[in-house]
This record gives structure tokens, sequence and C-alpha cells, in this order.
């Protein structure tokens, strides 16, 4: 939001010059009730201040609050740059935008694009705190609004903030740094159980209810899975909005990853009524009655118990980054998808069009296709190889598109996987 008034009227977004004439980001800090609420904002008013050549505005009021910070006592003084006319620090950008949101709500938000260590030493350095105890209010409307968020909603509001922290941040606290590791370890037993379930030699542990271990693993994952719920119900709960908690795809694993338990949980309960006639299960091809196709939906939904192995994402910032830097770089790899489309059914319908008559490999151009892209990508698993020489002629041209395919596009992708990335990594200049 950009400031009304006064002469160094700048609004968000625009640019100014800078140190020998280069250009500057600036953006406008100033929130509603410091702008409109009665008081004309003057140049005096605004603190602009330099940080690796983004220029912020703000107002001072709005940092004297918190005298105890660098940013709200007079230490900030040694950091004014008469050059430039602006305070100028040699700090974090992506940080210090969660910096003087501080400044601004009295809570700490982190932000998503950047390692919480460097977040951790950025705090410490503007000596920020989330104590609200801390500010100092400058006339009686703020008291007052002060106030109101230490007791009633305000309170509720803090809880829940602290409550999120606590989940999302591992070390916002010795007991969230423990509750993320006990998260971490049930993640690898699930996935453990997982895999086991599989064996010839231990599935009997897992599916028959007369086995010895078997009341002891199905309590152990009920214990897991609960666990996984206990957490999913309280970011539910604890998320700033409703919608924007569907919005994150996270959250959209976790409940995927936890509905196969309560879905057969559910299945259970139900009873085994008699079988009534024979149909055959979609997965494996076996006989199954249909009474029990119930099962067969049990079935597939279990499939989505693979998903929990993304939960291990949601622990690391640079899993994070990377599918970050994947959805920005979404047009160049859209792009790769595209022309891989293209290539794949073009040389698929004339490698059957070529083959299909005298080679019963290529019997459909479906079949064709996967030759195709399995030539293009140099995979070349050799199951399916063309027997005329126009087949092998194709072949040949297909082989050399692939390579030309992966190098051109690919250099591309790279390009903008690696400027995008140190754009979110956000580090020093």
């Amino acid at each position: 939001m950009g400031i009304t008034n006064g002469p160094n009227h700048v609004d968000e977004g625009t640019n100014a010059p800078g140190p020998g004439g280069t250009s500057v980001t600036q953006k406008s800090l100033c929130s509603v009730s410091e702008t409109d609420s009665g008081h004309v904002t003057t140049a005096d008013d605004l603190c602009r201040i330099n940080v690796c050549g983004e220029l912020y505005i703000t107002t001072f009021k709005c940092l004297n609050k918190y005298p105890q910070t660098l940013l709200g006592s007079s230490e900030r003084d040694k950091y004014f740059c008469p050059d430039l006319n602006c305070y100028y620090f040699n700090r974090n950008r992506a940080c210090f935008e969660s910096i003087i949101l501080f400044y601004q709500t009295g809570n700490e938000y982190p932000p998503l694009n950047a390692d919480l260590d460097l977040w951790e030493e950025e705090k410490e350095f503007f000596r920020i705190t989330t104590h609200n105890e801390f500010a100092i209010s400058v006339e009686d409307s703020e008291i007052e609004s002060c106030s109101v968020f230490c007791s009633g909603s305000g309170s509720l509001r803090s809880k829940k903030k602290a409550v999120h922290d606590f989940l999302k941040n591992p070390r916002s606290s010795k007991i969230a740094t423990v509750w993320h590791s006990i998260d971490i370890v049930f993640i690898c037993t699930s996935i453990a159980f997982l895999i086991m379930e599989t064996d010839p030699n231990l599935k009997k542990h897992f599916t028959d209810r007369h086995d010895d271990y078997y009341n002891i693993i199905y309590g152990v994952n009920a214990f897991v899975i609960s666990f996984f719920t206990i957490d999913l119900v309280l970011r539910f709960l604890t998320w700033p909005t409703f919608f924007s908690f569907w919005k994150n795809i996270f959250n959209i694993l976790d409940i995927l990853s936890i509905l196969p338990f309560y879905v057969g949980l559910i299945a259970d309960l139900t009873g085994d009524p008699p079988p009534i006639e024979t149909t055959t299960d979609p997965l494996t091809g076996a006989p199954v009655h249909e009474a029990d196709k119930r099962y067969v939906v049990l079935r597939v939904c279990r499939i989505f118990r693979i998903i929990r192995i993304f939960k291990f994402v949601r622990h690391s910032q640079d899993l994070i980054l990377i599918v970050r830097v994947v959805i920005h770089a979404k047009k160049e790899l859209g792009l790769l998808v595209i022309l891989l489309g293209i290539f794949t059914i073009t040389f698929g319908s004339i490698m059957y069009y070529v083959e299909h008559e005298v080679n019963a490999q290529f019997e459909s151009i479906m079949q064709g296709c996967w030759w195709s892209i399995v030539t293009i990508t140099t995979v070349g698993y050799g199951e399916v190889v063309p027997a005329t020489p126009g087949g092998k002629f194709v072949g040949s041209v297909v082989l050399t598109i692939g390579i030309v395919f992966l190098a051109l596009p690919m250099t591309i992708i790279v390009s903008k996987f690696s400027s995008v990335y140190e754009k979110e990594k956000g580090g020093d200049d």
C-alpha cells in the first residue's frame, strides 16, 4: 500500500535511484491504521530502510513500539547512510520482510523460503522477540487495541498462532523439536510396515488375525495413525484460514495418507455378510465374492499409504524449496512435456504404419508410442525393436532427435531452475 501524503510519496513497486545511478526497488510497508487514523503522514514520519538494494518504507511510529529491538532503538542510527539518505543493512532480504512484518503485527511469521537457522540469525541481529509485553503504545487508541489483542479473541488468536508455530517450526521450542522428531520416527515406522507387509514371509503378521504378532503390529500402526491424525487436526484448527488449509498440498497429502486406515476400520466394523456371486479383482485378477467388493475398494485406497513418504518433505526446508522451484519452472517443464508428447505420438504412429504388417511387436499405435518414448529418452529396454529397413531408419532418426531433445530443453530448464533457486533461497547479495 502506497503512502498518499507527503512530498516523498512512494508507491509499492516503484524504482528510485540508488548509488551510482542504479535502480533499487521500493516497498511501502505502512499499514492502513498508520496512514488513515487521522494523522497526516509527512516525509519526516517515514523511515527508509535499504536491505541489499531493496528499499523498504515504513514509519518511525511503527518501529518505536518495540524499543528493545534494533530498529526500534537509537542504535539504528549507526546504520544510517547520509549518501543514500536511508538506513542500510547488508542482511537477508527474504527474512527482512518477516522482520518488518513483526513490527506491524507483533507476531512472528518465519519466511517459508529461507533456512530456519538463517531466520534465527536475522532475529538475533535485529533483536526480535515475540513477547508482546515489550511493545509500547504511542497513542491511547493503540493501548486499547493492544489490550483487546492480549485478551479475549486476541488471546485465542495468539494461542492458535503459538500452536501453529509449534507444529510448523521444529526450532520454536524444545518440545516442538521432540514432536517433529517423533513425527519423523513414525513416518519411518509407517513406511517400514508398508514395505514389510508385501513380503511373503512377513505378510501373515499383518493380515492373519490369529497370528501372534498381529495385535502388536496393528496396535503400533493404530498408534502411529492416531499421532498423524492429532497432528492433522491441530493443523486444521490452528491454520490461518479455512480455505488456505485446503490449498496447501501437504495437508491434502496428509489426509490421503491416513485415509486407508480409517476406510479399513470401517470395513472391519461392517461385518462379513455371506457371499453372493463371484467377480474379478481389478488389481490382481483373482476371483472375489460380490459381498467382498468393499475390500477391492479398500485395496485401491491402501495405495494412498505410499503418500506417507511425502510427509518427509514437510520436515526439510531444502525439499520445500525444491518444490517451489519446480512450481516456478512449470512453464519450462510444460514445454518439455509437450515436446515429448508430440514426438512420441508422431514417431509412434510412423513406426506402427511402417512395422505392423511384418512385425507383431507393433500391434497398435499405443505399442509404437511406448517404443517411441523409450527410445527418445534413450532408455532402450530392447523388448520392442524394429525389423524392417524402414523401421530401423525411423529408429535411428528418433535416437538422434532424442539426444537433441534432451540437450536443448534441459539447458533452458537448468538455467531457469538455477535462477529461481537463487531467488527463492534469498541469499545475501
